[in-house]
């Protein structure tokens, strides 16, 4: 158990580090495109196609978010003569070097995906032979886990995220069942009571109240644009079989250009808005400052989706909440009696549920990030609603689908080295 603690720690601070080069990699960047604006917008097209390259050269099991490389490693033991890195300490370097590289760049990237496979294949590396301790998927599950908590500073979330995607051990239906009832619960009880707090409240009713009304119809609308990134994710990058699909596995550096084209396209037209993870945006919106919400929701959905299937390693978790910060704005600019924040964060949290369908998870990491326990049962209502709206052109969660793909590719080359090692003419 020492041991397992002393990697933990470990983990802890190469997730701490990779935080801090990454806020270096996008200060980089601003400052790079403040000096020389149209020169800088040739990086993505350009860094896209070089990273695309070196990730399928050296470390195809770094690309993405991320995530479903850990679910595939959990579920299924990887064995024979080709053991995979899916979650290793090669994979984790090359993750952190070459996300790095995306948003030095200006990729519509997140860290909190390659966090938790980087802090995966940390603990899994450093504790690989313990006897006596956790066993192989549970260290796997337990690094994922700690990966979210250090990326988003949301421990509670972690250990949700670890329950919600990365086990299978909690059904998604007693999932659903179970946030159904707490809001409906609390909805009758604060109907009936009013912002009732056991030690008392501090004022807040008025917004309490809207955030109530405004939460099914960000909650659905969020919802619902989420899942169609998810879909559109599916469509290019997943396990199945099309067009664009085949185009992009038989020419992923000239695709993965292209994708750094569209990328910098949407950053002219949002005026630089797109660049990095979104923090600044999100948080600015959380402030009121913006009054660009929806232009800027749609221009960071269409630079989101462009990383997110370029095959470049990089997350979906902050895009998704920029994204999700500018249809909340949206819905706070219509007039309605919504307060302004409430329905960013509403808007945060709704969109992050569709995009990768753990309501969970996106209502808990929103509850620790805000800080704010007056909108539990708004936010576990707009997560739940989210999820279901999703479904409708969704139907199975994203990281999932995407982990089929991890978990057939170590069949594949098993088969491939089989074949090489067979005597000519064997059957």
């Amino acid at each position: 158990m020492t041991l397992i603690v002393a990697v933990a720690m470990l983990g802890g601070l190469a997730a701490a580090g990779y935080t801090r080069l990454c806020d270096l990699m996008m200060e980089a960047h601003g400052r790079l495109y403040g000096a020389s604006r149209w020169p800088t917008l040739l990086l993505l097209p350009i860094g896209f196609g070089v990273v695309a390259w070196l990730t399928k050269r050296f470390a195809p099991e770094a690309s993405g978010s991320g995530i479903p490389q850990v679910i595939a490693a959990a579920e299924q033991r990887w064995t024979g003569r080709w053991g995979g890195q899916r979650v290793t300490l090669r994979t984790a370097v090359w993750k952190v070097v070459l996300s790095a590289l995306v948003l030095v760049c200006g990729g519509s990237i997140g860290r909190e995906g390659p966090t938790v496979q980087v802090v995966a294949g940390i603990l899994r590396s450093l504790t690989r032979g313990l006897r006596g301790g956790p066993g192989r998927r549970a260290i796997i599950i337990a690094g994922g886990a700690a990966g979210v908590a250090a990326a988003f500073n949301t421990p509670i979330a972690g250990v949700v995220f670890a329950v919600e995607e990365l086990a299978k051990s909690f059904e998604r239906r007693t999932n659903t069942a179970v946030i159904l009832v707490v809001v409906v619960a609390g909805f009758t009880s604060y109907a009936l009571q009013g912002d009732y707090a056991y030690f008392g409240v501090q004022g807040g009713e008025p917004a309490l109240s809207s955030a109530w009304l405004a939460a099914p119809m960000i909650g659905i609308v969020g919802g619902l644009f989420g899942g169609l990134f998810a879909r559109a994710l599916a469509v290019v990058i997943g396990p199945g079989d099309n067009a664009i699909a085949r185009w992009r596995r038989a020419r992923p550096v000239t695709f993965a250009v292209l994708c750094g084209v569209a990328a910098a396209l949407f950053a002219v037209v949002s005026g630089g808005l797109t660049f990095g993870a979104g923090y600044a945006e999100a948080k600015s919106l959380l402030l009121d400052h913006s009054q660009r919400g929806l232009g800027f929701a749609v221009c960071k959905f269409g630079a989101s989706l462009a990383a997110a299937i370029s095959g470049v390693p990089g997350g979906i978790f902050a895009p998704s909440l920029a994204t999700g910060a500018g249809l909340g704005a949206a819905f706070a600019h219509l007039g309605f009696a919504f307060g302004g924040r409430d329905a960013v964060v509403l808007g945060m949290t709704s969109y992050l549920s569709g995009v990768v369908q753990a309501p969970l998870t996106s209502a808990v990491i929103l509850m620790e990030m805000t800080r704010d326990p007056v909108l539990v049962g708004p936010l576990m209502l707009a997560a739940l609603l989210g999820r279901w709206a999703s479904g409708l052109v969704m139907p199975e969660p994203i990281y999932h689908l995407l982990a089929a793909n991890w978990r057939r590719a170590p069949e594949k080359a098993e088969r491939r080295s089989h074949e090489r090692s067979r005597p000519e003419g064997a059957s």
